[in-house]
């Protein structure tokens, strides 16, 4: 089995119209949250998506 990298962790980029987890993404620990606008295949348009935890 694959070691964990120290300092990284994985969060989901969640749709802020739909609510759909539809992004897994790897990024330092203790950095502020995101929010990016991605695409959302449900709605086949670009949204905000923000960041949960696993």
């Amino acid at each position: 089995m694959a070691k964990a990298k120290k300092g990284v962790e994985i969060v989901q980029l969640v749709c802020s119209e739909t609510g759909e987890r539809n992004y897994t993404i790897r990024k330092r620990a203790g950095s502020p949250k995101l929010s990016l606008k991605k695409y959302c295949p449900r709605l086949r348009k670009h949204t905000v998506h923000n960041e949960k935890k696993k």
